[in-house]
């Protein structure tokens, strides 16, 4: 089993006592690739910087998240596309809308939005979204860019079933979390993930984040890794009535296709 974690927040602080055995330890568990996530000024560029430093394991996103939409300036602007002429920047994000915390104001994270969107289309680099509480805006601003983005995921999918369908609708790319395995606020996503083409299907840790609550033992701190990648994919094969195989397999192959790694 090779497994790509599409989401993994690499360049936290929490990484830095230990990265490199955290990294071992999801080779062992047959997470062979990476893409780390890009979601401020800061952690944009250190994501390419850890991305340069294992060639063909692992790749980076450049964005800013909504959380951090205040900060995207002209100058933010320029920051980014100049990340997105490194070959390891695999894709646009994490951008998008989140009016579940109003980190930044509103007005603030549609415009950021929408410029990141801008760069996605001049550079024809795949989209990596995040959207929470904020569907309405969030799709009417994909729709002025309707015809002109290259493939789109919406990572770390939690909304509804009627959330999920009007992206399938659309074509777009869907990452589970180990939200799934949390059954005070995802027994909901066990019903419907079923219905995920397996070919818009991608699986990510959003680790330190996220730490699937099914897991045993659970890590004293608390933490969340790459490692523990094949346990969420265990949980989302029962739930969609495949075999752990199957599910990995596929995954594996759509995020390969979907962020155009090498090999």
């Amino acid at each position: 089993m090779e497994l790509i974690d599409i989401g993994l927040n690499l360049t936290h602080d929490s990484f830095d006592r230990d990265r490199a055995a955290v990294w071992q330890r999801a080779c062992d568990a047959g997470v062979g690739r990476a893409i780390l996530t890009g979601a401020s000024r800061a952690h944009s560029p250190a994501a390419l910087e850890l991305a340069r430093t294992r060639p063909g394991e692992w790749f980076a996103t450049a964005g800013v998240h909504p959380h951090h939409a205040a900060e995207y300036t002209a100058e933010c602007d320029a920051e980014m596309r100049a990340l997105h002429a490194h070959p390891e920047v695999v894709a646009v994000g994490e951008c998008g809308l989140d009016y579940f915390r109003d980190f930044s104001p509103r007005p603030a994270q549609r415009r950021a939005f929408e410029q990141q969107l801008q760069i996605a289309v001049d550079t024809g680099k795949p989209v990596f979204l995040h959207q929470r509480d904020a569907h309405a805006d969030f799709m009417a601003i994909m729709k002025q860019f309707d015809g002109r983005l290259a493939p789109a995921v919406v990572h770390c999918f939690t909304g509804t079933r009627e959330e999920l369908f009007d992206y399938l609708d659309q074509d777009w790319h869907v990452g589970i979390t180990g939200w799934l395995c949390d059954e005070r606020r995802g027994q909901h996503l066990r019903e419907i993930v079923g219905n995920i083409p397996a070919n818009r299907l991608m699986v990510e840790t959003d680790a330190p984040y996220l730490l699937p609550r099914t897991l045993r033992p659970l890590p004293k701190d608390r933490r969340n890794e790459p490692a523990f990648l094949p346990h969420i994919v265990e949980e989302l094969a029962r739930d969609r009535g495949e075999t752990t195989a199957a599910t990995a397999a596929a995954t594996t192959a759509t995020a390969a296709a979907f962020f155009r790694l090498p090999g």
